[in-house]
């Protein structure tokens, strides 16, 4: 695809300038695509998106202004053409997840090589989903657990947290299997004791499993 008439349009969108010039860069370099402008955030994506109409939009996710997540939902309500293909460092089930059931086409890593990147924006302009190994893997464990009510208030790391309390685990254990902090896991803690109205561990364990979040 070298005719410029056939090159895959592109809007990319993300806060770091940085970030927008490296991928202008590198797109433009390459044959077969062609850069229409560039956003900083979702409300500037979704007002471009309507204006330039391009094949494929790059979007990062957490931005100042208007996040990717909104974006996309908005995209996707008005009927755009553009196919999003999310460029994010983020791949935690509470980004992932919401992006692709808010539209996305697509979900890659900052870190993807550069001819990954070109192959994924050909593919998400052909309608093809595209999924780095990572996100791929969560989204497959993600459909394979039931998941909780629709009144549960729980994230899902707060659903981490509260699955290994059930399993008997110490603040110290949970921190090092969830690669975080002791406090982080106390801060989860008071988060959900307080979204299930409890005051310890044990009250907490027996109101997920009467409330079906656990089990």
């Amino acid at each position: 695809m070298t005719d410029d008439a056939a090159a895959i349009t592109l809007l990319i969108v993300d806060d770091h300038p940085v970030v927008r010039d490296g991928l202008r860069g590198m797109f433009e370099s390459a044959p077969g695509f062609r850069v229409l402008g560039e956003a900083s955030n979702g409300v500037e994506a979704v007002a471009l998106a309507a204006a330039l109409d391009p094949d494929v939009i790059l979007m990062d996710l957490r931005m100042p202004g208007g996040g990717g997540v909104d974006a996309i939902r908005e995209l996707t309500r008005t009927g755009a053409r553009a196919k999003v293909l999310v460029l994010t460092t983020y791949d935690t089930d509470s980004d992932t997840l919401p992006a692709i059931e808010a539209g996305a086409t697509g979900y890659l890593l900052k870190d993807a090589p550069r001819d990954e990147l070109f192959a994924a924006v050909r593919a998400a302009a052909e309608g093809r989903t595209v999924l780095s190994p990572a996100v791929a893997s969560r989204l497959v464990s993600a459909v394979r657990t039931p998941r909780a009510p629709a009144n549960d208030p729980l994230s899902a790391r707060e659903r981490e947290v509260l699955a290994l309390v059930a399993k008997g685990t110490s603040n110290r254990e949970i921190a090092r299997e969830l690669f975080i902090s002791e406090a982080t896991v106390k801060t989860h803690l008071t988060h959900l004791y307080a979204k299930l109205g409890v005051k310890d561990r044990a009250a907490a364990v027996a109101t997920a499993y009467e409330r079906k979040i656990l089990g």
